[in-house]
């Protein structure tokens, strides 16, 4: 990498930055900061969705996926999944987002079963948002250190990553204190053009330097089963099967994309569901577009390298085994940045590295500020202006900010795939959120007690699932959901009280 690199990268930063702080002057009424005042066309919050979804965990743990040993397009099963789960959400939830003038979608439980559920809902929303992208600031740390040590190559790698991560933090800090929902949005309009331009980039790049050509790639990928795609055993404990995808990935997606604020308050900033819907839908034909090629990239990496001749290739998941820090593939996550701040030409380089960070710097921000002040402030603070619950809202997004660099701070010796410990993350308690939103719609005898005990047992089981079984992630929204609504259809049997809001 060279200076012009370093330019193009920190003038995207420094861009988007300013971006935010033009958008202050905007930012009136708390419905100005949470929802963009209701006015922002579809086709934008179609572009913000696949940006939200896409993330730097999509633009460096796909390709790793593919690129890994026994690593294949088994992952697609789970994006099929993706694509059922937005149907039913069209069907199902987008119409009851508009039937009030909702800011987070955990109102619709308060309105249904009382003010507790919403706030454990609510609760485990913040909670789980923040662990989830703190990794996701990780995974964007550790490609600004690859820049830096490309340039500095006797830096002290775990300094340069937590100074990283602390910039990349702070950066999303600004532009979401400033600029509210609609700045996030607009900035994600412009960043998915970024990271898809800087992907097709890197793409021609690693193919032009491959022997052979696409010729080549497709000898290798087919001798070492890369384009695999189905898998129809029912083996709850491997990650990407058929079953798992459809099942799991729509019940997954159903509860991202149907039940967790961070997407739904995007649609809240259309002023009707039909737009809502076509903004949903139109973006599962961009990420299953998206998906397919960072998959490919994989593959264009794995006959770039040909890890496959080298002798500690063989010994790559044998028990007891160990790689050596040194080696480029030792985690697949470690591949495309390596390749990016390596063997990239300079600018294109910087563009790319710039089209992680657009992707990396999808903030969740605003989503939880407009949770906890919503649902977890508000009910005790009845009296507060409107003005007031803004400077709260945007103190709030900087005490996030913070939690979220120091949840990344804390992790970042994890050896476990970003994409699959934040896909786990997210399905561990939001299987139990959409399923007490399936409950308020399909067991009409359910009250607010009701909704509590399936909820604690559905966490209960998810937890020791997650901690003490190896049953695979796309599973997860499946068993918590389904566990939820089966609890509580038992429960209402005997609990039959109208329902309280004590």
């Amino acid at each position: 990498m060279q200076t012009l690199d370093l330019v193009i990268i920190f003038g995207y930063l420094i861009g988007i930055t300013l971006f935010g702080v033009l958008y202050s002057g905007k930012q009136e009424t708390t419905q100005d900061y949470f929802v963009g005042d209701r006015s922002v066309p579809w086709w934008a919050i179609a572009a913000s969705i696949v940006a939200t979804e896409t993330s730097t965990i999509t633009f460096i743990s796909v390709p790793g996926i593919a690129f890994a040993k026994n690593g294949n397009f088994e992952f697609l099963q789970l994006v099929f999944g993706y694509m059922l789960g937005r149907v039913v959400i069209s069907l199902l939830f987008i119409p009851m987002y508009f039937k009030g003038e909702l800011f987070t979608v955990y109102q619709l439980l308060g309105e249904r079963f009382g003010e507790k559920v919403k706030m454990l809902a609510s609760a485990l929303f913040v909670i789980m948002r923040n662990i989830a992208d703190g990794i996701r600031l990780l995974l964007t740390a550790i490609v600004l250190a690859a820049v830096y040590t490309a340039f500095v190559p006797d830096a002290n790698a775990n300094v340069i990553i937590i100074a990283s991560i602390i910039l990349l933090g702070v950066v999303m800090i600004i532009f979401t204190f400033y600029g509210g929902m609609e700045a996030v949005i607009w900035v994600e309009v412009v960043q998915l053009g970024i990271y898809i331009g800087g992907a097709i980039a890197a793409a021609v790049v690693i193919l032009n330097g491959i022997d052979g050509g696409m010729t080549r790639v497709l000898e290798i990928g087919s001798q070492f089963n890369k384009f695999q795609l189905f898998d129809f055993s029912l083996n709850f404990t491997k990650t990407y099967t058929f079953w798992g995808g459809l099942i799991g990935g729509c019940f997954l997606t159903m509860s991202t994309h149907g039940t967790d604020q961070y997407l739904v308050q995007r649609y809240l900033c259309t002023d009707k569901p039909a737009s809502a819907a076509t903004a949903l839908l139109s973006s599962g034909a961009v990420v299953l577009g998206q998906f397919i090629g960072f998959l490919f990239i994989g593959v264009l990496l794995f006959a770039y390298y040909q890890p496959f001749n080298l002798p500690e290739y063989a010994q790559i998941g044998a028990a007891g085994s160990t790689i050596p820090a040194t080696f480029p593939f030792s985690g697949g996550d470690k591949v495309f940045p390596d390749f990016i701040t390596q063997h990239m030409p300079t600018g294109l380089s910087g563009l790319v590295v710039a089209a992680i960070f657009a992707a990396a710097l999808s903030s969740s921000l605003n989503s939880i500020a407009a949770t906890a002040i919503n649902d977890l402030y508000k009910p005790f603070a009845k009296d507060k202006s409107d003005g007031n619950l803004l400077r709260k809202a945007s103190i709030l997004t900087v005490i996030v900010g913070i939690v979220q660099i120091i949840v990344a701070i804390a992790v970042k010796d994890a050896a476990a795939s970003a994409l699959n410990q934040a896909l786990s993350i997210a399905s561990l308690i939001n299987g139990p959120v959409l399923g007490v939103f399936l409950v308020g719609t399909f067991v009409k005898r359910a009250n607010q007690t009701v909704a509590l005990i399936a909820m604690a047992s559905s966490i209960s089981l998810m937890l020791y699932i997650y901690f003490g079984t190896k049953i695979a992630f796309p599973w997860y929204a499946v068993i918590g959901s389904l566990t939820t609504l089966f609890v509580a259809f038992i429960v209402s049997l005997f609990v039959t009280d109208k329902n309280p809001d004590a």
